[in-house]
């Protein structure tokens, strides 16, 4: 099993380095909180591409049936967030934490009309993502996590 990695783009907008470190604090309230009061996200575990170590991220989501829908934007970077990368080199240790409820998935890279579908409902729900979009030149990934029986 694989996931592919779309081309990084040429121009986009680098997270500020500030961002990614309160980001990184966000999983382990998270989890002390069982994800109470933090809205529609998740905590997708990954093994890093390079070192091997399980890391965390805090993601937005989109339910779909007992899956879930994570955009792959890091906020119109021209490059992919590290968690993808990871989840395209270790694409058998993928993990979810929705709530108190933890499991391992199989991420998949949507594509073609169902990636337009996916698109759509994203930025209907969070905007964000259109001015994503439109500040890098890369197609930002749309990955289905389904859970692993």
């Amino acid at each position: 099993m694989s996931l592919e990695i779309p081309p990084p783009g040429t121009r986009g907008e680098k997270m500020p380095g500030a961002a990614v470190a309160i980001m990184g604090l966000i999983p382990p309230v998270y989890r002390l909180l069982g994800g109470r009061g933090m809205g529609r996200t998740v905590v997708l575990t990954t093994v890093g591409a390079k070192s091997g170590k399980k890391r965390d991220v805090h993601l937005m989501s989109f339910a779909e049936g007992d899956a879930w829908l994570v955009v792959a934007s890091k906020g119109g970077d021209p490059k992919h967030p590290g968690w993808y990368l990871n989840m395209a080199r270790h694409p058998d240790q993928v993990w979810v934490q929705a709530g108190t409820r933890r499991v391992r998935v199989k991420p998949e890279l949507v594509k073609g009309a169902d990636r337009a579908k996916a698109w759509q409902r994203v930025v209907s729900e969070f905007s964000n993502y259109a001015k994503y979009e439109k500040t890098t030149d890369r197609e930002i990934p749309v990955v289905r996590l389904t859970p692993v029986p």
